[in-house]
Order: C-alpha cells, then sequence, then structure tokens
C-alpha cells in the first residue's frame, strides 16, 4: 500500500535529518521522494558505480558492505546516497535490503534543488558526509603523500 502525500511527511519528521524542516518544507521534500518496494536480498545501490539517488529507509533493513566488509545496518530513519551526489564520486558502498525495504527515494536533480533552498539540511548532510567518509577511511592504511616542491 502507497504512502499517502501526509504519510510521507510524518514519515520524513521523523528523520533525524529533516527533524529542524518546517512542514511546508516537509511537504516540498515529500512532494519529490518517490515511494519504491524493494524485495529482501536485493542490490539497492552497488560500491563503485554512479549515483542518480538518495533514499531514506521508510520499512525494514539494508545492510552497508563495503567490499566483504559490513559497515552498518540501516532502519527506518536511516538514509543514504548522499555522498555520491554531493561529490560527484561513484558510491562508496553496496547497500542491500536485508529484509522486504521500503524508501523515500529523491533523484539527484531533485536531492541538488532541495540542499540549494534549505541551508539547514545541506549543513546536515555535509556533516553527515563528513562522519561517514571519517568512517570508511578509519580502517584502511593511511597512504603516504608526497609532496611536490
Amino acid at each position: 500500500m502507497r504512502l499517502r502525500k501526509d504519510a510521507k511527511v510524518s514519515v520524513l519528521a521523523r528523520v533525524p535529518l529533516f527533524e529542524r524542516c518546517s512542514g511546508r518544507q516537509l511537504a516540498k521534500i515529500a512532494s519529490i521522494a518517490r515511494e519504491v518496494d524493494y524485495p529482501a536480498a536485493t542490490p539497492v545501490v552497488r560500491q563503485g558505480k554512479p549515483g542518480d539517488d538518495f533514499f531514506v529507509v521508510v520499512e525494514g533493513e539494508a545492510d552497508v558492505r563495503q567490499g566483504a566488509r559490513k559497515l552498518a545496518t540501516l532502519r527506518p530513519g536511516s538514509f543514504f546516497g548522499e555522498i555520491a551526489l554531493v561529490t560527484g564520486s561513484r558510491r562508496t558502498a553496496t547497500v542491500t535490503s536485508g529484509t522486504p525495504l521500503r524508501a523515500l527515494v529523491i533523484s539527484s536533480g531533485e536531492f541538488r534543488r532541495l540542499l540549494q533552498d534549505s541551508p539547514d539540511i545541506q549543513a546536515r548532510i555535509l556533516e553527515e558526509i563528513g562522519t561517514r567518509l571519517e568512517q570508511l577511511s578509519a580502517d584502511q592504511p593511511h597512504r603516504r603523500i608526497r609532496m611536490r616542491s
């Protein structure tokens, strides 16, 4: 069963990323977010592939893996896909539905407009990107950087 717009607004209001948004902002986000269902064990995004969408988990769980290493389990209220959209890089991890998964999905163009129109959301996304990139690099050996003179 598909969520009505007011139900999408209610879901988005419980996502920490959007907690400071006004009702009007939440309604705008709900209007640009499409609802997508994924069966269990379905790759939603793949590491190394281009990123086209931003995702908010509505129902179910998904596992985040970088190579063979499990990084996290995402649950309702979690979001993913922002790193590739903001940096223009490829996906940094693979996200696979662990259970049947329902997500709100925002296209890259709509996501960029949302960030331009909402400085609070932009700041929260950038904070989250910094945290996630820090976590991704924490277990990887540091490379020696050579400086040219």
